[in-house]
């Protein structure tokens, strides 16, 4: 079975702690004993940072996307060194690469591609791309609410969702570089088109990737 795990920039790399990155090292090692693992890491608050100060410079939004990417695959870089030599040495730039790196039977971990596609998009192409079993989204939220539950009080949990209901929901977001969103629309999209099964869950605890990954157990949102 392959599995593609997206790992958000705000719990894998909050602050630069080495001891994250080598817990999280840690987890993938052990779940690529049974499954095929490819990652892509997210930016988080510092690929925000940087595109804040980018669009306040005047720099456009493709030119904001490219400075988060970059982000992102420093974030790659980064756990790759953990993973040492269970990891494909460079993050793979294209999906092409991605699958041919398969080959090696080693971790691979990516960042961005291109402006215009979020790390959640990359990771539901390459998952469609290489024809993934499951996607999993480690994020800091336990799961899909009806809407933004830092904003609205009453927003609700949902435990298991539709594709095409996820699209309905993350349509209401704004499509911007750094954009902050469990689920961003066009891997919304994605996800509705090659009904690959995806769990969106709050992966601060790496344990509970790795249980949802082996043991199919978890408290997030199933997507299916």
């Amino acid at each position: 079975m392959s599995l593609v795990i997206n790992i958000g920039g705000s719990i894998l790399a909050p602050d630069l702690d080495e001891k994250r990155f080598r817990e999280f090292a840690d987890t993938l090692i052990e779940i690529s004993k049974k499954e095929q693992v490819f990652v892509v890491t997210g930016g988080g608050s510092a690929a925000r940072d940087y595109i804040k100060v980018a669009r306040d410079l005047g720099a456009n939004e493709a030119v904001c996307d490219k400075i988060g990417i970059d982000v992102t695959r420093l974030n790659a870089r980064l756990l790759i060194s953990a993973l040492d030599n269970k990891a494909y040495s460079e993050p793979p730039e294209s999906y092409k690469d991605a699958e041919n790196a398969m080959a090696l039977n080693k971790i691979v971990v990516m960042g961005g591609i291109v402006p215009g596609q979020s790390t959640d998009a990359v990771t539901t192409i390459l998952a469609e791309y290489i024809q993934a079993d499951l996607i999993i989204f480690a994020t800091s939220v336990d799961g899909v609410y009806t809407s933004d539950p830092s904003i609205n009080e009453e927003a609700e949990k949902l435990e298991n969702i539709s594709p095409k209901e996820l699209v309905d929901i993350s349509m209401k977001i704004e499509n911007k570089a750094g954009a902050n969103a469990v689920v961003d629309p066009l891997a919304s999209k994605i996800l509705e088109r090659s009904k690959i099964p995806a769990i969106v869950l709050n992966g601060k605890d790496p344990e509970k990737i790795k249980k949802a990954a082996l043991e199919n157990d978890h408290n997030g949102t199933l997507i299916k």
